[in-house]
Parts: structure tokens; sequence; C-alpha cells
């Protein structure tokens, strides 16, 4: 769940984190009459659930109402990276004396978290991590263990921070840690954090993502819930009430059950290949559900195969087989289907799908084969 910046900046005040004065507006009316309680000075930043906004014009700064009214003019409204810019925060103006850039997220194959942590922070920070990665200090931090003051305080000295601030950067770091941490995020990034001239440490940028899996012990977060869902693929599986991630990959994963789901995005890669998306339709493996699934997959032109993985339990694999069939009478398919049953009926279920075998079918009778077949499609299709 992404949240825009001004949203992610009220997330990081709950835990200490400082954030420089702004509001929002919709309007230019209303522009103008929110500014009046920060003053010129200002800077206006298009809210957008995507990077590269000061590239694309969205973000200027504004020193009288005749600016602003202008900016924000051109700004509201705008295509950025094909989202439509249609609110503004304002933001008082800050005296930047050195920019930073720092993270938290997760190390999912080592299964642990990573902070990274950079004295190059702004606009160009991609290039810094592609060209100097050594300018990137990387923590990794085991999350059965305490992250102490300690180890910030090493991890500040190696990214070549430490300075008079040490001990304010030291209590911004533990702060926004902790805000990563109890606050349910899979990510949270600040580029840039800034050292201002008067010496504190300040968030003047916020990206902010929360895990959804966490939602039920945060009722606070139905406010987030009209977020605009930036892919097409997941907004159309949330319209479906299928759990999806869009991936980079070309071989399109339906699976019966998050685990199966995870366990099959790994096997693809493990064979050669690369996974489009997860997917996982749950314990009810039916037509209708089957085709919701091809129908998201089918959003993503980069998809050269669909690997269906599917594991009967109290869902029967005959039953599961029909209804691939009958999904497959409904979807318009443009590439072929890879079909693994395993469980209860597996047999009966297989026997269907040979009865019906034809050019975009194929089905094998163990996970392994299946994403080696998978895997051959997506790379001679």
């Amino acid at each position: 769940m992404d949240l825009f910046e001004y949203q992610g900046k009220h997330y990081l005040t709950q835990f200490g984190i400082p954030i420089p004065r702004g509001v929002l507006a919709t309007t230019v009316s209303e522009a103008l009459e929110n500014s009046a309680q920060l003053g010129f000075p200002l800077v206006v930043k298009a809210q957008v659930l995507v990077g590269g906004r000061g590239k694309a014009g969205g973000i200027r700064l504004c020193h009288d109402a005749a600016e602003l009214t202008r900016e924000v003019e051109r700004i509201l409204g705008m295509d950025i990276r094909g989202h439509t810019v249609e609110r503004i925060w304002l933001e008082e103006a800050a005296e930047i004396e050195a920019e930073y850039y720092v993270s938290f997220t997760l190390d999912r194959g080592r299964k642990q978290h990573l902070g990274m942590l950079s004295r190059e922070g702004g606009v160009e920070i991609e290039t810094v991590a592609a060209e100097d990665p050594a300018a990137i200090a990387r923590l990794r931090i085991n999350p059965v263990k305490d992250f102490t003051r300690e180890a910030i305080a090493e991890w500040v000295d190696g990214a070549g921070l430490a300075g008079s601030a040490t001990e304010a950067l030291i209590t911004f770091l533990q702060n926004l840690y902790r805000c990563y941490l109890e606050g349910d995020a899979t990510l949270v990034e600040i580029n840039p954090l800034i050292l201002d001239r008067a010496g504190k440490t300040i968030a003047l940028d916020a990206k902010v993502t929360l895990d959804p899996a966490a939602s039920f012990r945060h009722p606070e977060w139905g406010e987030f819930s009209e977020n605009p869902i930036p892919d097409p693929r997941e907004r159309l599986a949330k319209q479906f009430g299928l759990q999806y991630v869009g991936l980079s990959g070309n071989v399109g994963i339906i699976a019966n059950g998050a685990g199966l789901a995870m366990s099959t995005v790994d096997i693809v890669d493990q064979v050669g290949g690369s996974a489009a998306n997860f997917l996982d339709i749950g314990g009810g493996a039916n037509a209708r559900r089957m085709a919701d699934a091809l129908s998201v997959i089918h959003q993503d032109e980069k998809v050269r195969v669909i690997f269906i993985n599917i594991f009967g339990g109290i869902t029967r694999c005959d039953e599961i087989a029909k209804g691939i069939l009958q999904a497959m009478r409904e979807v318009e398919l443009r590439c072929p289907l890879v079909v693994r049953l395993d469980g209860t009926n597996a047999v009966e279920g297989r026997s269907i799908l040979a009865s019906h075998r034809q050019e975009w079918l194929k089905s094998e009778s163990d996970m392994l084969n299946a994403a080696k077949r998978a895997v051959k499609l997506a790379n001679t299709s």
C-alpha cells in the first residue's frame, strides 16, 4: 500500500521524525489560501505515486503569490509518467546544508531487514547506486535482535556522515527504523534527508509503503484505502479480490495458496526463468476464479506463458481441471498454459486435461518439469 508523500510524512511524525511544515491543496484558490500558513518562499510539490517528479517539473520553488498561482496552474492536471496530478503539497522552503539518502526495507533473500545510507542524497541517487555502489552503506539487521545506537553509530561512520550532528542523526535513524518496524512498513525511504543550517535533521521527502497483510492491526489505515494503485494489473486483481503482486519477468504464475505461489516463483527462477507475477487464487480454484486470474495476467504484455500450479486439498483436482477448461473458453488466450496438478484426484484431473490437450494447454505431473517446460516456452515463443 503506497502512500503519497504528504501521507508518508504524516506517518513519519507519529514516530518522532521531523518534517517541514506543509499544507495540502487541490485547487489554485485553495493553494493561495493555505499558503498564508507558511509564507514565502515555499515549495510546490506534485503528489503522485511515482518517482521522477522533480525532473518532470512537478516540484517548484515559489517566492510570491503570482509565482505560486502560475506554478499551481501548471502542475495540477499535468501527467507525470502516466499519473495525473490531482493534489499538491505546499511546503516551507528549507535552508539545506547537506543532503543524504536513507531507507529501510526487507532483504528477502537473506531474511533480514536492510538499511541503506548515503551522503549522496538527491534526485540522482539511482545513478549513484548504479555507478558507485560503494557510496551507499548497507546494513543488514537481524529482525530478532535490537538495533542499537552503537550499531547505528558505526553505520553512520561507515557512510562518512559522522560530524557535529551525529547524535541527532543517530536518533533520527533510530526513530525511522521504529517507524519501519512498528509501523508495519515494507519500505521507508527518505531522499533527501537533510541537515539544515541550524544543524537539524529533517525528512524533506518521504516514500512509505505499508504491508497490507498488517492492516488488521491498523484500522486507521482506512484513510489510505482510496489511494490509486499504480500498477494496472494490481488494480484489476483488487477488483477481483485476488492476491497479486506484479513482477518483471515473462512467466505468469497462478497458484492456490500463498506458500505455493511463492515456491512457484522461486522454482521458475531456479530453472532459469523469471516470474511476471505472484498470484494466489486461494482455496476456491473454480472456473470463475481461474478466468479472473487469467484476465489479470493477460494485462501484462510481457507474459509469454502462464504456469498454473495447483495442489488439490478440499478442492479436488478433477474439479479444478474442469474449471481451467471452462476458464479457457471464457478468456481469449494469447499464450500457452502449463498446468501442474497434484493432490486429491490429481490423476483424474490430469486425465481431463489430457483429453482436451491442444497447442495452448500443456500438462505436467510434477512441479519441476512444469517449471522447466514453462520457462522453455517463455524463452522460445
